[in-house]
């Protein structure tokens, strides 16, 4: 009887959840569209882009489960499409609007609430803030999904470089060295610089961009995809820029990029894009034009220099107005 009552606690305990790697458990249910019931939804690594883990939609919902041994910025993606970004730690995560369930994700949410609330009106207080949070967990994945959301993709190369040397540690980041890297590109591809040729072969047809830029007319790139909403917001200006200059020596080329055909496509054909596009670039074009964010549009004279780059709006419509009225 007390051999059998040993094994009893002992099989209790083991049911509880005692071992290392139990204690490194995680549970992740992500909301989605319930039209997606039957799809398989793919767990990634958001800072390498590395899948973790596939899982199926069930009712609206798309359950992970497993064990990690450091926390990591992660993310679903079904279809090509991308849910919200959240910290991968053990405990129980909930992902809908927001993430919670966990002392890091919950950190996130307080941080982005504050982010709406403050950005605009109390930029300092909101910015002190985004510091400390960011210096407190600079050796986990929410001080550098944090640095990378707020700040990393305003930084230019000096104060990049040196918020790097200030806090070392997030020079783990795969994206934060993806990103220096970009911006020693961009250098590059300035505006003043020529044009970079690169080539795409898809559906048995290769494309260049040479074959559009450096023939004698004004070229608007349009680096986008099918899933990014400002990139779909854009098109309204490149519609209007089509019709003004179409007939007095501008053409627009899309190069679709981090995108499925499929998608880029369904894309084209609802949103009615006019435009030659390239598709299925991938990071061809944006590893060599050091394109960290997207939509990215440049601008080349015909003789395949670049006179403007990163405009949009208003911003990028005086642009070409004013090589175009000249």
């Amino acid at each position: 009887m007390k051999q059998l009552t040993l094994i009893s606690v002992a099989l209790l305990m083991l049911s509880a959840c005692g071992t290392p790697e139990c204690n490194n458990s995680y549970t992740v249910n992500i909301a989605v569209d319930s039209t997606l019931n039957g799809q398989t939804a793919f767990l990634t690594n958001f800072d390498t882009g590395e899948k973790i883990d596939s899982t199926v939609i069930i009712d609206g919902m798309a359950p992970f489960n497993g064990s990690i041994d450091t926390t990591l910025s992660a993310r679903a993606i079904i279809n090509g499409k991308r849910s919200r970004v959240f910290i991968l730690e053990p405990g129980n995560i909930v992902v809908d609007s927001v993430a919670t369930g966990t002392p890091l994700n919950d950190k996130l949410t307080t941080i982005n609430r504050a982010g709406k609330e403050l950005m605009g009106y109390d930029d300092a207080k909101f910015n002190a803030m985004l510091d400390t949070a960011i210096s407190n967990n600079a050796d986990n994945a929410l001080g550098q999904y944090l640095f990378l959301d707020y700040k990393a993709y305003e930084s230019d190369m000096a104060s990049l470089k040196a918020a790097l040397e200030k806090t070392p540690s997030l020079k783990k980041s795969t994206r934060i060295n993806k990103l220096l890297k970009a911006l020693e590109l961009k250098e590059e591809t300035s505006v003043g610089k020529p044009f970079k040729d690169f080539e795409i072969t898809y559906d048995g047809t290769t494309k260049r961009l040479s074959d559009y830029v450096g023939k004698g007319k004004y070229t608007l790139v349009d680096f986008w995809a099918s899933w990014c909403g400002p990139c779909i917001r854009e098109t309204a200006v490149l519609k209007q820029l089509n019709e003004l200059y179409s007939g007095k020596g501008l053409q627009i080329l899309g190069v679709a990029v981090w995108d499925e055909p499929e998608n880029t496509l369904t894309a084209i054909e609802q949103h009615k894009l006019p435009w030659e596009q390239i598709i299925n670039a991938q990071t061809i074009p944006t590893d060599i034009y050091g394109i960290s964010s997207i939509p990215c549009i440049i601008l080349f004279d015909p003789d395949g220099n670049i006179v403007s780059r990163d405009k949009q709006g208003q911003e990028l419509i005086d642009d070409v107005a004013a090589v175009m009225n000249n």
